[in-house]
């Protein structure tokens, strides 16, 4: 009888750590920087980046030059970002991250979307260009400065 009560006992042990220790709980969303792929049970804990390039074409460029402008600097939130001679353009919509791109990166904590303001400045502080940038999770936006 003894032997049959240890041998419950640990069969029931087993049996709670079987069906509990199967649910790997982590992030399940897979546009998270914190995805786990092993997880089978969503915990809340995703967390999100998303980027935005900023970008103008050649006639932006000829424009701020002949109003005088030789550099830009790209504030977003009021805190500076980047910047870049005003005669630096391209001819289509750069990737995020490409080179002598104003790409900005942004934790979205655990929303999958976030705005935020931006401004472009001359060297004199002259403000060309102000809107809002959305950044959304896991991706790469991009927004084109018109002249």
């Amino acid at each position: 009888m003894k032997l049959f009560k240890i041998s419950f006992l640990l069969f029931s042990m087993l049996a709670v750590v079987a069906l509990t220790g199967c649910k790997k709980e982590g992030c399940m969303d897979q546009d998270a920087t914190n995805y786990s792929p092993d997880a089978k049970k969503d915990d809340g804990t995703c967390a999100f980046t998303g980027e935005v390039v900023i970008w103008y074409g050649e006639g932006a460029s000829d424009g701020l030059i002949s109003d005088g402008a030789t550099s830009l600097t790209f504030l977003v939130d009021g805190e500076i970002v980047g910047s870049t001679s005003s005669s630096v353009f391209w001819t289509a919509a750069p990737t995020c991250g490409s080179n002598a791109s104003i790409t900005i990166s942004k934790d979205l904590g655990n929303a999958k979307n976030k705005s935020y303001t931006y401004s472009v400045e001359d060297q004199t502080g002259y403000v060309y260009w102000t809107g809002i940038l959305n950044f959304t999770a896991n991706s790469c936006e991009s927004v084109q400065l018109v002249w």
